[in-house]
């Protein structure tokens, strides 16, 4: 699978994984190794394929590039909802079944993608799209195709790599934190306001 084109104009010798290294050149990794995963599975009309590259770094913001069929998918769709699906009850489950949330009861679907860069490119026979300008996905069946694939994929993954697993729950346990110190911080200066502003005697 070295010579997939994934985006018009270009060729990554290595595949998905170069494409999210390059993503990545100018940021902080969490881990060195790009986290890879293909499988297959049959849908209503023919084989479906799913690849996906992962790789999280110390960035606040996601990047997450969809494909299917080798059309970019700007504005993402099923593929894309399957992956994010997965990614929270994979990691979820990895981060309760080790004791790695520490004060911290389950991880959102924001805290884990933090700082996460990656691709996911699907082959389908049969896709269906918003538009002419194929811009996002539709076909209901591969969000249940790409949650099973990564689901179990990403958890055999976690226990081969523990160490790589725990850097990512550590990564979204910080953003977790973070986020709930922010609300606490924005709901006491609420509180502040209105007893300030209430003209009481």
């Amino acid at each position: 699978r070295g010579d997939d084109p994934v985006e018009s104009g270009h060729k990554y010798e290595g595949g998905l994984r170069e494409y999210v290294q390059s993503m990545n050149k100018n940021k902080e990794v969490i881990h060195e190794v790009v986290v890879h995963i293909i499988g297959s599975k049959q849908g209503g009309k023919g084989e479906v394929h799913v690849e996906v590259a992962l790789q999280w770094t110390d960035a606040y913001s996601e990047s997450v590039h969809c494909f299917t069929n080798i059309i970019h998918n700007t504005d993402g769709g099923t593929h894309l909802s399957g992956l994010k699906s997965s990614l929270t009850r994979t990691i979820n489950s990895y981060a309760q079944s080790r004791k790695l949330l520490k004060n911290v009861t389950s991880l959102s679907g924001d805290d884990i993608r933090e700082g996460l860069s990656a691709v996911v490119s699907i082959k389908h026979p049969d896709p269906s799209f918003n538009a002419q300008t194929k811009s996002k996905l539709v076909t209901s069946e591969v969000a249940g195709i790409v949650e099973q694939i990564v689901n179990e994929r990403l958890g055999e993954y976690f226990e081969e790599n523990p160490g790589i697993a725990k850097s990512i729950v550590e990564k979204a346990v910080l953003a977790s934190r973070a986020r709930e110190a922010a609300r606490k911080a924005r709901d006491l200066t609420r509180r502040k306001g209105v007893l300030e502003g209430g003209g009481l005697p």
